[in-house]
C-alpha cells in the first residue's frame, strides 16, 4: 500500500490537475477570498484623516506594532477595518487552551468530542469579541491622544467615534473568523493561518523595494544587500529542512490468524516531527506581547508616564522584548505539544492494536519512552523556533532592514505554504485513487 501509494503521489503532475475539478474549485474559492480579505485591508475606518494617521504612524515606526502591522497585512498602518486582523481570535484561543489545563469542566468539555469542540469554538469566539471590545476601545482613544506634525489624526473625537471605531473593528475581526472558516470547509488549508499568511506575503514586495531604495541612495552597500539576499535563501532552505525533521520509531506487530490464515508479522514506523507545534507558538508568542504593547504604543502619548516607560523597554530589538519573545516560543512548544500529542493514549491504542515498540514493554513503559522522546524532540524544537525569530529580530532592531524580512515572517510564510501544499497533493492523491476505482469497476463489469 505504501509502495503504491509513493507511486501516485510521484505521478502527480499539471495534467492531473486539470482533471481535478473540485480541486479547482477549492482553489479559486481561496483565491476569490484572499482577494476580498486584502481588498478590506484598504478600507478605512470612519472619522480619520489618513495623512496626519500615516506620519504618526512613521513616527512609531521600527517598534512592535510594526510586528502587529506585518500580521494584520498594513491594515494597521492604515487604520482599516481589518485594523486587528485574527490577533484577538488566537490571543482567545491561548486563553481557552490554558484554562482547560486548570478547569475540570473545560477539560471534560473539551472530551466530549465534535459537541464539546462545538462549545469550546463558541467559547472562544465569546471571548474574541470581548477582547475586540477592550483592544477596539484602546486603539480609539490612543487615536484621539495621538498628534502628528499636522494635528490629530481624528477629525471629530468624542464618543461616537470610540463607538463607530469599536463597531467596525469588531465586525472586521469577525468577519475575517467566517471568511477563515469558508476557506477551511470550502477552500483549501487552514483558513486563519492563510490569512495571516497573505497580509505577510503582500508586504514583501514593499520590503524588498525598501532594501533596494537604501541602497540607491547609499544608506547599504550592495555587499550587504547581497549577504541579506543570501541570508534569506539559506534561512528558507534551513526552515524547510527542520520542518521536515522527524524521528520514525519503530513499531513491531505480532502475527495473527484470521480463519485458516496465518498473516506475518507486520512492521511500521510512528513518525514524530522534530517540531511538532508547527508555527503555533511563534503566533502565539506574538499574540501575547502584541496585545498589552498595542494598547501601551497607542495611549502613550496622552497617558501616564509608565506607559511610555513600557513601551521603550518593549521597543523592537530590546533585551526584555526579546527575552519575554523568547520565553513565550519555548512555552507555547512544550505546551501545544503537550495539546496536540498524547505520549498515553498513543501507547494505549498501540496495545490495544497489538502493536509494540521493540525492546520497550506495552503500556506504560511504552509511553514514558515516547515522553522522553518527545521531550527532547521538542527541546531541540524550541530552540529551533527560538533561533529563527528571536536572532534576526536582534539585528533587525539595530540596522536598517526591512522587518518584513526576519525570521518570523519568513517562518510563518513557509510552514504555511507547506501545510496548504500537501493538502493539495492530497486532494490530487485521493482523485487519482477515485479514477483508479472507476476504472477496476468498468473493468469488473466488462469481465
Amino acid at each position: 500500500m505504501a509502495s503504491a501509494a509513493d507511486q501516485l503521489a510521484s505521478n502527480l503532475n499539471f495534467s492531473a490537475f486539470g482533471k481535478a475539478t473540485e480541486l479547482k474549485k477549492r482553489l479559486w474559492f481561496t483565491l476569490g477570498a484572499l482577494i476580498i480579505y486584502r481588498l478590506g485591508t484598504y478600507i478605512p475606518i470612519p472619522g480619520i484623516d489618513p495623512n496626519i494617521l500615516n506620519d504618526i504612524f512613521q513616527q512609531q515606526a521600527g517598534g512592535v506594532l510594526s510586528m502587529f502591522n506585518m500580521f494584520s497585512g498594513g491594515a494597521l498602518e492604515r487604520m482599516t477595518i481589518f485594523a486587528l486582523n485574527v490577533m484577538p481570535y488566537i490571543s482567545a484561543s491561548i486563553i481557552m487552551q490554558l484554562m482547560t489545563t486548570v478547569s475540570p469542566a473545560l477539560e471534560q468539555m473539551k472530551k466530549e468530542g465534535e459537541s464539546g469542540r462545538k462549545k469550546m469554538n463558541q467559547y472562544t469566539r465569546y471571548l474574541t469579541v470581548l477582547l475586540c471590545i477592550v483592544q477596539g476601545y484602546g486603539i480609539a482613544v490612543g487615536l484621539e491622544a495621538m498628534q502628528g506634525s499636522m494635528g490629530s489624526a481624528v477629525i471629530d473625537p468624542g464618543y461616537f467615534f470610540r463607538f463607530t471605531t469599536v463597531v467596525t473593528l469588531v465586525g472586521g475581526t469577525m468577519f475575517l473568523l467566517w471568511l477563515g472558516e469558508q476557506i477551511t470547509q470550502r477552500g483549501v488549508g487552514n483558513g486563519v493561518s492563510l490569512i495571516i499568511m497573505a497580509g505577510i506575503v503582500a508586504m514583501f514586495p514593499s520590503a524588498i523595494a525598501q532594501i533596494l531604495e537604501l541602497g540607491r541612495i547609499g544608506a547599504m552597500s550592495a555587499f550587504a544587500i547581497m549577504a541579506i539576499l543570501v541570508s534569506l535563501i539559506l534561512l528558507f532552505g534551513f526552515i524547510v529542512f527542520m520542518e521536515r525533521a522527524q524521528r520514525r520509531i519503530i513499531v513491531q506487530y505480532p502475527k495473527r490468524q484470521v480463519g485458516n490464515r496465518m498473516f506475518s508479522g507486520e512492521s511500521s514506523h510512528l513518525p514524530l516531527k522534530l517540531n511538532t507545534a508547527g508555527v503555533i507558538p511563534v503566533i502565539f508568542a506574538s499574540s501575547i506581547l502584541l496585545m498589552p504593547v498595542t494598547l501601551a504604543s497607542f495611549s502613550a502619548a496622552g497617558g501616564p508616564e509608565w506607559l511610555s516607560e513600557m513601551t521603550l523597554l518593549l521597543r523592537r530589538g530590546g533585551w526584555m522584548y526579546l527575552s519575554l519573545y523568547a520565553a513565550g516560543i519555548v512555552f507555547f512548544c512544550f505546551f501545544y505539544t503537550s495539546i496536540v500529542f498524547n505520549p498515553a493514549d498513543t501507547a494505549d491504542n498501540l496495545k490495544k492494536h497489538g502493536g509494540f515498540v521493540p525492546g520497550i514493554r506495552p503500556g506504560k513503559n511504552t509511553a514514558e519512552y515516547l515522553d522522553y522522546v518527545l521531550t527532547r524532540l521538542t527541546t531541540v524544537g524550541a530552540i529551533y523556533l527560538t533561533a529563527v525569530a528571536v536572532v534576526p529580530e536582534f539585528f533587525i532592531g539595530n540596522s536598517a532592514v526591512p522587518f518584513l524580512l526576519g525570521g518570523t515572517s519568513l517562518l510563518i510564510t513557509v510552514t504555511v505554504a507547506m501545510d496548504t501544499i500537501s493538502q493539495i497533493q492530497s486532494h490530487l492523491l485521493a482523485h487519482q485513487y477515485e479514477g483508479l476505482i472507476k476504472k477496476a469497476k468498468l473493468k469488473g463489469r466488462r469481465g
